[in-house]
Parts: structure tokens; C-alpha cells; sequence
């Protein structure tokens, strides 16, 4: 009996420690595995907000090519196609090292051409190493990191675009986005998300208020100074003599596509789906600013003009998806329809007051991108709402924390737009005395399809039918 009940016993024992053993084993095992889905996941995300940023080039396509004249539409869309391909070398190249890489303060210094970027396993849960220490904070793969921030550049070279639009040369454009995404939007978004000066100040901007969509207007604005108004644009005693774009059609479904990719822009700055909370938040915010910038874009143009224009209705919803970029996961929901109200009444305005300086810009590119990029920058040293989706902002004026974070949003836009300008300026100013800016008047006449493109986009068919 004795024997049995030892034997018993030490069968018992034995089957405790084998199977301690393999619990621990299969504890281990989980533990990657849990890694493993939670990169997994992450990674998805992260790639089908930058497919929906991507997405925004045929929005970006549409928009410009339907508020210009059909006879400059091959122009506008090969403006658009080929922009993308010039960012992503020139990012490829050096912007990305430039904007992400260690470096000073002010610049990066490592990581150019892509060398240096290897990193640890994110499986570990290793924050990543390597030259790109900036981007450690989120544990997706590194090309998914690269590929998110490329579609953002991309959206700054294109917002260009539109602004100079109907008289630039191509090549000239071509090789200005190239400079643009290869060293002054890198070095700008160095100061604020790759780890800069402006960050370590306390300056936030969630999507690109600023980063994104005010050093497009800067490089813009420079341009189209440079370049002049459109033959025909303004009259002899500085009236203005509109010009519409030829398909409302195709720049409403423009509209519609850069709405639709701007829940890639803004929610997928998260880089995570572990706070749910915080995604649907962004969401939110984001579409409550564009339909009340709508709302009040319509009230204003039906004012103003005696009629609601359907273009400023457009611009309307992009100023309030601009205009909350930077504040969208930093203010409440109804915080986020003032932002969207204030907006819509000032892209309405800004349209009229560029006009009154002579500053001709097609498709609404300067007061969509750099007048709301502005002011949704500033909007968060208004209504931000310290930790409400966890980040440690402080509170805006609105909310009782004073002037302060007011002041740092404004010493921002400040810096970003004195260098984006004066670097912009000179960029064109050179391009200008060596490859020529503008067409010849009679190109800009005919049309540029013809004479940059040698093709049209609605061809006449009239020689057919006389045959």
C-alpha cells in the first residue's frame, strides 16, 4: 500500500513538473505570438491610412484639373501623376534621413540614401534604433514608417500644383518639387516630428497642419509671386475677371475622394490601433470641422456673392479638413465644429483678399493649404484640451491654460513659414534665371496641353465626321 501510494505520489510530482514545463513553453510561445498580431494589426493599419493619403493624389488630380480650363487639362494631370514618382525618389533619397534621421536640432544626419536605417525586431518589443531614433515611438516595420510619411510629402509637392497652375513650365515644377521633398519639407518636419527644436519647445501638430499643408502654401505662394498672374486675370483698373474651370463634375468628386482620404490622414497619424478611443476620436473631429466649414463656406460665398458658389462650397470642406489636421486628436468634438465654422468663413475671404493683391491662384490652393494650415495650427493653442486622447499637450486658452501654448503654436508657424518662404523663393528665383518659369503668352493661349504636351484631353473629333 505504502508502495502504491509512493508511487502515486511521485507519478503526481512528475506530471506537475512536466507540465509546468511546458506551460511555461507555451506562455513563452504566446508571448511573441501576442507581438506578432499586435505588429500585425498595427502594420495594417498604418498601410491602409497611407493607401487612403495616397489615394488623395487622384482627389488632388480631379480638384485642379475641374477648377482649371480644359485646354490646360494633360498639364494638370501629368503634374499630378508624375509628382508622386519625384517625391518618392527625392524622400528615398535623402528627404526621409533629413527629416527623420539623428541629428542636430535642426537637421538630421544619419540615415541619408537610406543607410543605417536596420533596426531591432519589433516582435521584441525594441524600440527601434539605427539612424531613426525619432521614430521609435510606434512599433510598425520601418519601411511602413517610410511609406506613411512618403504619401504625406508627396500631398506637400502637390499642393503646389494647383497654385501655379495654367502657366508653369514642366520641368520647372519638376525640378522644384524634387528640392521641395528632398530638403525644405524634411527640414521643417525635422523641428517638429523628427524630434527638432520645435518639439522639445512644446509645439504640436497631430497630422500636418503646418508640416503638410502651410509649407506647401509657403512654397506656393513664393512661386506664384514669382511666376504672375494668368494672361487675362485682372483688369486694367485691378478688377478681377474670373476664370472657371471648365468640369465642376470632376472637382466634385475630387473633393469628395480628398474627404474620403483624409480619414487616412489625420485617424492613421496614430500609427496604432491599440486606443481605439483615440482613433475614433480623430474621426470624428475630423469630419465635424468639414461639414460645419461647409455650412458656413456656403453661408458666406451665398453672401458675398448673392449666389453659393459650388467651388467655395468645395474649398470649404477642405479648409476645415486642413484647419484640423494639426489640433484633431488635441480638442473636443464641439471644439473641432468652431475650428470647421471659423474656417469655411475664412477660405471664403482669403479667396477675395489674394485676389485684391494681385496673387492669382487658379484652384484656392493659398487659402485652403496656407491660410487654414495657419489657423489650425494656431487653433490648438485655442482649444486644446490637455490628455484628451492621451497626449500631454496642456490645456489651450480656451480652456484656462493661458497664452502660453498659444505663443509656442505661433513661434511655429512663424519659423516654418520665414524659412519655407525665403528658401522657396530662392529655389524659384533660380529656377526662373536658368530653366525659365513661364510658358510663352502664346502657349498660356492655346493652351498648355498643346504646346508642353503636344496632345489634348477631349480631342476634336470634327476632322472624323467631315470625312
Amino acid at each position: 500500500m505504502n508502495r502504491k501510494f509512493k508511487t502515486l505520489i511521485s507519478l503526481f510530482l512528475f506530471a506537475l513538473f512536466t507540465g509546468g514545463i511546458l506551460f511555461a513553453q507555451d506562455a513563452a510561445s504566446e508571448a511573441p505570438a501576442i507581438n506578432i498580431a499586435q505588429v500585425g494589426m498595427d502594420t495594417m493599419w498604418v498601410m491602409i491610412a497611407a493607401f487612403l493619403v495616397f489615394f488623395m493624389n487622384l482627389g488632388f488630380a480631379m480638384v485642379e484639373t475641374g477648377l482649371t480650363r480644359s485646354k490646360n487639362s494633360v498639364n494638370i494631370l501629368a503634374k499630378n501623376f508624375i509628382v508622386f514618382a519625384i517625391a518618392s525618389i527625392s524622400f528615398y533619397v535623402i528627404g526621409f534621413g533629413l527629416m527623420f534621421g539623428n541629428g542636430s536640432g535642426f537637421i538630421g544626419k544619419e540615415g541619408l540614401f537610406f543607410i543605417g536605417g536596420a533596426d531591432t525586431s519589433p516582435l521584441t518589443g525594441d524600440a527601434y534604433q539605427g539612424a531613426y531614433s525619432a521614430l521609435s515611438w510606434t512599433g510598425v516595420p520601418l519601411f511602413a514608417k517610410f511609406f506613411f510619411q512618403l504619401v504625406f510629402a508627396a500631398t506637400a509637392a502637390t499642393i503646389v500644383s494647383g497654385a501655379v497652375a495654367e502657366r508653369i513650365k514642366f520641368h520647372s515644377f519638376i525640378v522644384f518639387s524634387f528640392v521641395l521633398v528632398a530638403i525644405m519639407y524634411p527640414i521643417t518636419g525635422h523641428w517638429i516630428w523628427g524630434g527638432g527644436w520645435l518639439a522639445a519647445k512644446g509645439f504640436w501638430d497631430f497630422a500636418g497642419s503646418t508640416v503638410v499643408h502651410s509649407v506647401g502654401g509657403w512654397a506656393a505662394l513664393a512661386g506664384v509671386i514669382l511666376l504672375g498672374a494668368r494672361t487675362g486675370k485682372y483688369k486694367e483698373d485691378g478688377s478681377t475677371n474670373p476664370i472657371f474651370g471648365h468640369n465642376m463634375g470632376l472637382a466634385t468628386l475630387g473633393a469628395l475622394v480628398l474627404w474620403f482620404g483624409w480619414f487616412g490622414f489625420n485617424p492613421g497619424s496614430t500609427m496604432a490601433v491599440g486606443d481605439g478611443s483615440a482613433i475614433a476620436h480623430v474621426a470624428l473631429t475630423t469630419n465635424t470641422s468639414a461639414v460645419f466649414a461647409i455650412a458656413t463656406a456656403t453661408i458666406a460665398s451665398w453672401l458675398i456673392q448673392k449666389k453659393p458658389d459650388l467651388s467655395m462650397i468645395l474649398n470649404g470642406a477642405l479648409a476645415g479638413l486642413v484647419a484640423i489636421t494639426a489640433p484633431c486628436a488635441f480638442v473636443s468634438v464641439p471644439a473641432a465644429a468652431a475650428i470647421g465654422s471659423i474656417a469655411g468663413v475664412l477660405v471664403v475671404c482669403a479667396v477675395y483678399f489674394f485676389d485684391k493683391l494681385k496673387i492669382d491662384d487658379p484652384v484656392g490652393a493659398l487659402s485652403v493649404h496656407l491660410v487654414n494650415g495657419i489657423f489650425g495650427t494656431l487653433a490648438v493653442g485655442l482649444w486644446a484640451k490637455d490628455g484628451i486622447t492621451g497626449a500631454a499637450t496642456g490645456n489651450g486658452l480656451f480652456n484656462g491654460g493661458g497664452f502660453s501654448l498659444f505663443l509656442t503654436q505661433l513661434t511655429g508657424v512663424a519659423a516654418v513659414g520665414g524659412f519655407t518662404f525665403i528658401a522657396s523663393f530662392i529655389i524659384w528665383f533660380i529656377i526662373k534665371k536658368t530653366l525659365g518659369m513661364r510658358v510663352s503668352k502664346r502657349e498660356e493661349i492655346v493652351g498648355l496641353d498643346i504646346g508642353e504636351h503636344g496632345m489634348k484631353a477631349y480631342p476634336d473629333f470634327q476632322g472624323f465626321l467631315t470625312k
